[in-house]
């Protein structure tokens, strides 16, 4: 490292920021934050597709009763020149924690990423944190074109071997668990194709009913779709991330609901319900911004583990990709992730029309 190098990382600075509490200009620093984001993901995807707007930034980052959420910006000479985050789950997982760090395109190769990943790390080792996720997500193409890959310890995907943010995780001792795949849909879909597959799938859906509401569950429902959600976080392919289940109510489904509604989201749902037990076999969730027009969110899919084989992730989506037409008529994609190895969910959305657009690589560094 130069010398000129070792002073300019001995002069940076890195300092939580406060998140404010609403979004006039009083809040310089968490705007800066946020402009970070945005000229990122237009310097990656060339898009806003996957950047969450100012108002969705300060509604997450302000943290809740089950995650707190820490933004930090890193200054040179006063200069801004990267950022960092910390999320600090508070009900389950209270070992972990998740670390994100940004460096401005023209101060990259300094160092300054290593020294906003140490003062993150020491944050977290100070709350008695063991586990630090990291997350990283980039176009699928140099995937595409046959680059070398570091494979990931799930067994199934890879990222480039000698990408800068492959060896920057490397370098700092994480280890890629798992490989997401971003996959695009074009919108419209032919109906006629939405027919077919769901004639396909109905066929081994005997027993079941699909039920859909907008932005609220129903009063009536809301408990046992609880307790559907509480599946969500351990009954998709995790890899080695040893993550704890998360356990949710009707609290809490709320309190996401909520959440979405303040920062612009709108959202459908579609259940398949087992009309024996009453019991909810399957969903799916797709959301949609107002400051997004053009794309869908393809949230949460699952079918509980009684209820495989019945094809009912396919029903699910098709019938929530029919009201998304009906909600959001001019949009023009809808994009989801999917880990690398859950082939079933994969070969659903490849039957639709998914065509894979990026991937994210899952990283994790343990200290025990």
């Amino acid at each position: 490292m130069s010398s000129s190098n070792s002073s300019a990382i001995a002069r940076l600075s890195v300092e939580r920021i406060p998140v404010p509490e609403g979004l006039d200009a009083s809040a310089p620093d968490f705007r800066a934050f946020h402009e970070l984001d945005v000229a990122h993901h237009m310097e990656l995807w060339g898009n806003l597709d996957r950047c969450a707007t100012l108002t969705e930034a300060v509604l997450f980052w302000r943290g809740d009763e089950y995650e707190e959420r820490q933004v930090f910006l890193a200054r040179l000479d006063g200069a801004v020149v990267g950022s960092g985050t910390l999320t600090l789950p508070l009900s389950e997982n209270t070992t972990t924690a998740g670390v994100d760090v940004l460096v401005g395109a023209a101060f990259r190769r300094r160092g300054f990423g290593s020294k906003i990943l140490g003062v993150l790390e020491q944050l977290a080792r100070d709350r008695e944190r063991v586990s630090f996720d990291a997350y990283c997500g980039e176009p699928i193409a140099p995937i595409e074109s046959g680059v070398e890959l570091l494979e990931a310890k799930s067994g199934t995907g890879g990222v480039p071997l000698n990408s800068a943010s492959t060896r920057f995780a490397v370098h700092h001792g994480y280890s890629l668990e798992q490989v997401e795949t971003n996959s695009t849909l074009a919108l419209p879909v032919q109906e006629a194709r939405l027919q077919q597959l769901e004639a396909q799938a109905l066929k081994s859906a005997d027993g079941y009913s699909v039920l859909a509401w907008r932005d609220r569950c129903p009063d009536e429902l809301v408990d046992v779709f609880a307790r559907l959600k509480s599946l969500m976080s351990t009954e998709v392919p995790i890899a080695g991330l040893g993550w704890e289940g998360e356990v949710w109510d009707a609290a809490r489904v709320h309190q996401e609901e909520s959440t979405w509604l303040a920062s612009g989201l709108e959202s459908v749902v579609s259940v398949a319900r087992h009309e024996a037990s009453g019991e909810l076999a399957a969903y799916t969730v797709l959301t949609h911004r107002g400051a997004s027009p053009a794309v869908i969110y393809q949230e949460d899919t699952l079918v509980a583990p009684g209820h495989r084989g019945h094809r009912l992730g396919m029903v699910v989506k098709i019938a929530n990709l029919r009201r998304a037409k009906e909600l959001w008529p001019g949009a023009t994609v809808v994009m989801t992730w999917n880990a690398t190895e859950n082939r079933h969910m994969l070969a659903i959305n490849i039957a639709l029309g998914f065509k894979p657009s990026g991937f994210e690589g899952e990283w994790q560094k343990r200290l025990e």
